[in-house]
């Protein structure tokens, strides 16, 4: 496994890096983590990189994986792990940030979005938390 570098704009349109871990796949990398920050990229998705001084930077989307990443800022603590537990239940990954309220989520390809989605919605109307849609493979009926 090697980090990789994902180069991004953030809320405040300011240049931003990610970094994650990817295992060589021949010439590219195959992303082993759920981003947070960086969008249009999910677990699996096989990408291309350049050397610059010995860092790997992202070039190109090669191959998508068919996941999906969904990102959760909770307003709430108290219902993050509870929360954690229902998408894991509906077959989703996760993993936490560096900010205890920000969890993003892997939906694998042969899980289901739309409960999912009518699941982070209600959260949404509800007030509980606010969510992004951050690389979305599964279509949306």
């Amino acid at each position: 496994m090697e980090k990789i570098i994902f180069e991004y704009n953030d809320a405040n349109d300011e240049y931003a890096l990610e970094s994650a871990w990817a295992e060589k796949k021949g010439e590219f990398y195959k992303l082993s983590n759920i981003l947070f920050y960086a969008t249009g990229y999910s677990w699996g998705d096989i990408v291309s990189v350049e050397d610059r001084n010995g860092e790997l930077y992202v070039t190109d989307l090669i191959e998508e994986s068919g996941h999906s990443t969904v990102r959760i800022i909770f307003y709430d603590k108290e219902i993050i792990n509870a929360t954690i537990e229902h998408l894991k239940n509906m077959g989703c990954g996760y993993e936490g940030s560096n900010i205890p309220t920000l969890i993003s989520f892997d939906i694998p390809p042969n899980v289901d979005y739309k409960p999912i989605k009518e699941f982070l919605e209600e959260g949404e109307i509800n007030e509980v938390w606010s969510y992004e849609e951050a690389c979305l493979a599964h279509k949306v009926n």
